[in-house]
C-alpha cells in the first residue's frame, strides 16, 4: 500500500470491556471507548461485530454489525458503546473506531480475541471504576 494512503497512527485511545454488578441479578458486561488523548475527538463512529467458530459444533458464527455514533468526546472522557452478552465471549469481538481530530481522520481496529474475555482474569480499570479488560 502506498504510504500516503495510510492514516495517522491512533494513540491514547482505548476500548474497555467491563463488568457492571447488578444487585440481585447477573452482572452486565459493557464496552466503553476511552479518550486518553489531550485533544477532543469528534464525529466518532464505532462499528462492531463478532465472528468465529462455535467450540461445540465447529460451525462458523457471526453476529450482526452494530454501529454507534458519538458527536464529541473530551480528553479523559469514557463513552458507553454497547452491552455484550457472555455467550459472545467465545467469539472474536471486533470494533472499528473512526474519529476526527481537527482536520485529520483517524481509524483503528480493536479485537477482543476469542477466549480473552474471562471475568476471572479481569483487572481493575480505575478510569471506569470497574473490573474488566482493556485494549489500547
Amino acid at each position: 500500500m502506498r504510504e500516503e494512503l495510510l492514516g495517522p497512527k491512533v494513540e491514547h485511545v482505548a476500548l474497555a470491556l467491563v463488568e457492571l454488578p447488578i444487585e440481585g441479578a447477573e452482572p452486565e458486561y459493557v464496552v466503553f471507548l476511552i479518550n486518553n488523548r489531550d485533544d477532543i475527538m469528534e464525529g466518532i463512529i464505532v462499528a462492531s461485530n463478532g465472528y468465529g467458530q462455535d467450540p461445540v459444533t465447529g460451525a462458523q458464527m457471526t453476529t450482526s454489525t452494530l454501529r454507534k455514533g458519538i458527536e464529541v468526546m473530551m480528553p479523559g472522557e469514557a463513552a458507553r458503546i454497547e452491552p455484550i452478552m457472555p455467550d459472545l465471549f467465545q467469539l472474536n469481538n471486533e470494533f472499528w473506531v473512526s474519529f476526527w481530530v481537527h482536520e485529520t481522520m483517524f481509524d483503528k481496529r480493536f479485537v477482543f480475541e476469542a477466549g480473552t474475555i474471562n471475568p476471572e482474569k479481569f483487572e481493575f480499570i480505575g478510569q471506569l471504576n470497574a473490573r474488566g479488560v482493556i485494549l489500547e
